[in-house]
């Protein structure tokens, strides 16, 4: 008797291992369910602002709690002047219509100085803009290595410069030339001189830093050249990918 109950308690053992088993399965593929949605929620994420505008980003964010509010209003980039455009990019990045997303040469001088400027490029920065946070972290750049060829397949290069212009941040709690424009020059961004536009161009690096209606010496000198570099981009083509 005792051999009998012994073999059924260990056959009860066994049918209910046998039990447990198929469940493996099941949960491999929730898991696969999971990163499958997981993968495209990112896909769709950096597809969607092609054609969506982003409702704000992380800065605007983090700044509108801190100030209680921010000057912010999204327009067209056909509602841009050409010359605020072409200062923008003859400041940031004059090579914009050439690369990929990534400016090499742009990178290795940044190297070779030392790190005393950037080298990212307009499509690197409005990544950083859109979807990650301000600050210099080996976390960020990686992410923002991933996603800017990413950007650079599923947008054009006019959208690009459109969304970096409606969120770039051109002074404390100032966000996008047409608040800029209105901001500091009192007119809407169709109506920036060549002189205007380059003013605001000379605050990108240093937003908060900066002011375009009283720019120093240094400064002046920076915007004239940034006029000089739109002119040329003007002239050689590096402009045509996002004035048409």
């Amino acid at each position: 008797m005792a051999r009998r109950r012994t073999s059924k308690k260990v056959n009860r053992k066994a049918g209910g291992g046998r039990r447990w088993l198929p469940a493996l399965p099941r949960v491999r593929l929730s898991a696969g369910r999971v990163l499958g949605g997981l993968v495209l929620l990112i896909a769709l994420a950096v597809v969607a602002p092609a054609w969506l505008n982003p409702p704000t980003t992380w800065t605007m964010w983090s700044e509108t709690r801190r100030l209680g509010k921010i000057e912010h209003r999204w327009v067209p980039i056909s509602q841009v002047a050409p010359a605020a455009r072409r200062a923008i990019v003859a400041a940031e990045d004059a090579n914009f219509c050439l690369h990929w997303g990534f400016d090499m040469r742009a990178i290795r001088g940044a190297l070779e100085a030392g790190g005393r400027y950037g080298g990212s490029t307009i499509s690197q920065q409005t990544v950083k803009n859109v979807y990650l946070w301000q600050g210099r972290s080996w976390p960020r750049k990686a992410l923002e290595a991933v996603l800017t060829p990413m950007v650079e397949l599923t947008w054009s290069k006019r959208r690009i410069l459109e969304v970096y212009l409606n969120v770039a941040e051109f002074g404390e709690g100032i966000f996008g030339i047409d608040a800029a424009a209105r901001h500091y020059f009192g007119v809407a961004p169709a109506r920036l001189t060549p002189a205007q536009s380059a003013a605001l161009a000379v605050m990108l690096p240093a937003p908060r830093a900066r002011n375009a209606t009283k720019l120093t010496p240094t400064q002046q000198r920076r915007a004239a050249r940034i006029s000089d570099g739109a002119a040329t981009i003007r002239v050689d083509g590096r402009a045509a990918c996002f004035q048409s």
